[in-house]
């Protein structure tokens, strides 16, 4: 475990310039990834890249919440497992899933690291942002701990997006496309009631996604 956190922070290094040379990547506020202690980061979901741009662009690692199929990838699951990635299920398919997923993630705020979650819960199929979905509450619940909104844009359009078709089932069009990483002010989840949250969360991360969309747009 001594040895964990340097290699992840090694990681997120190589990741960083590895989305800086895929994309035209600019980021803004990573001031607000708390500097040390427990937080969770919420982020609208685009395409199958945006761990990786989330994972480079901040300034400490993140621990990914991701379904369990794609934790599950005979190819990935060596790389999902090196980075912390926390697998979750629904309870339809396998009882005590969300549980224990639960469980590993207050374990990792605990211990003083930072979680992502995408709230939306799935890639979106338009490019916009849907209603976040219930889960927010449950670990806020367990660890009242900082919540960092954040928004990407830029993805969408993208093979690894669902423009135009199924993620990953068209040739790549795009090279060093700009894509924005936003985060926003860290939200105190003992300020706002449960529901109240999460609506709260999605105004934010709407937001920073309308922040986001103006640093792509081509200057004149």
């Amino acid at each position: 475990m001594g040895l964990v956190k340097p290699v992840r922070h090694l990681l997120r290094g190589g990741i960083f310039l590895a989305m800086r040379l895929c994309y035209r990547l600019h980021v803004r506020g990573r001031c607000h990834i708390p500097k040390q202690g427990p937080a969770l980061v919420v982020c609208n979901h685009v395409s199958f890249m945006d761990a990786l741009v989330l994972g480079g662009g901040s300034p400490r690692p993140l621990r990914f919440v991701m379904d369990q199929p794609i934790f599950d990838s005979p190819w990935l699951r060596w790389w999902f497992q090196l980075v912390g990635a926390i697998p979750i299920e629904s309870e339809r398919r396998s009882p005590g899933a969300l549980r224990r997923a639960l469980e590993e993630v207050s374990q990792a705020l605990r211990q003083g690291e930072v979680v992502m979650v995408f709230p939306e819960g799935r890639l979106t199929p338009d490019g916009e942002i849907h209603p976040f979905r219930r889960g927010l509450e449950a670990i806020v619940m367990r660890d009242c701990v900082p919540v960092v909104p954040a928004a990407l844009a830029g993805l969408w359009g993208s093979w690894t997006s669902h423009y135009d078709g199924k993620a990953l089932k068209k040739w790549p069009r795009r090279f060093r496309a700009p894509v924005s990483l936003r985060f926003g002010d860290p939200v105190d989840p003992s300020d706002t009631g449960e529901l109240a949250l999460r609506r709260y969360l999605e105004q934010q991360v709407r937001q920073l996604k309308v922040e986001a969309d103006q640093d792509i747009v081509p200057r004149q």
